[in-house]
């Protein structure tokens, strides 16, 4: 999906985007940087290196990884982050920010507790963070259409959402391939349910009854 960005202001988006590249790209050629910041459960449980929870989000395997994960935070992210403001007002860019970083922790809580003393585990990327923001937008947006680069069938953003975490579900009891599925499907609940509290707690916007009537708008057009 291509969405128009008229500006290319510094947003938190950009920073954390730059941030994330320059880290990765430095880990590429400089196995310590990996080593360091990587996900390493048993390192949390032993040696309490909790900063490996977020240090993670800002490594990746390599430059396919890396693109693909700064392209979808940038195409969703400056969405989401313009929208955070127009709900949160000043406040909302800090709102994102926080979203974002907390989802790097609390997308890994099922991965660290299956593996906490699993010394052959190690995980890195921020898939579990953008798929918190991929989520937001959904959540805001749902009836935007959206598709996969490898498979352009476009279908209406809660129901791609939807197959996306069946999906999701299913590669992960199947752990056949070396994805963190877990972080992807946590992640994008976590979007959702910090969205919408939020929203209870510093805004008037009804984030869930706006999503739930754009749907139901949706389904009574047919």
């Amino acid at each position: 999906m291509v969405l128009q960005h008229s500006n290319m202001e510094l947003t938190i988006t950009l920073v954390i985007i730059i941030i994330t590249c320059l880290v990765s790209i430095g880990g590429f050629s400089n196995h310590k940087i990996v080593d360091d910041l990587i996900f390493y459960p048993p390192a949390v449980t032993h040696q309490k290196q909790w900063w490996r929870f977020f240090t993670c989000g800002l490594i990746h395997a390599d430059v396919g990884h890396l693109v693909l994960n700064m392209y979808a935070l940038y195409i969703f992210g400056i969405s989401v982050e313009k929208s955070f403001v127009g709900i949160f007002g000043q406040y909302g860019s800090f709102i994102y920010l926080l979203m974002y970083v907390s989802a790097l922790i609390v997308c890994l809580l099922p991965t660290y507790r299956k593996n906490k003393d699993n010394y052959y585990y190690r995980s890195l990327g921020a898939s579990g963070a953008v798929s918190a923001v991929i989520f937001c937008f959904i959540l805001l947006d749902p009836l935007q259409k959206l598709g996969l680069i490898f498979f352009p069938v476009m279908i209406p953003g809660f129901i791609f959402g939807a197959l996306y975490l069946i999906v999701s579900s299913v590669l992960d009891r199947r752990s056949a391939d070396n994805i963190n599925h877990s972080a992807h499907i946590w992640g994008a609940i976590y979007g959702i349910a910090f969205l919408v509290v939020a929203a209870q707690i510093f805004s008037s916007y009804p984030v869930l009854q706006s999503f739930i009537d754009q749907v139901q708008s949706w389904l009574r057009s047919f």
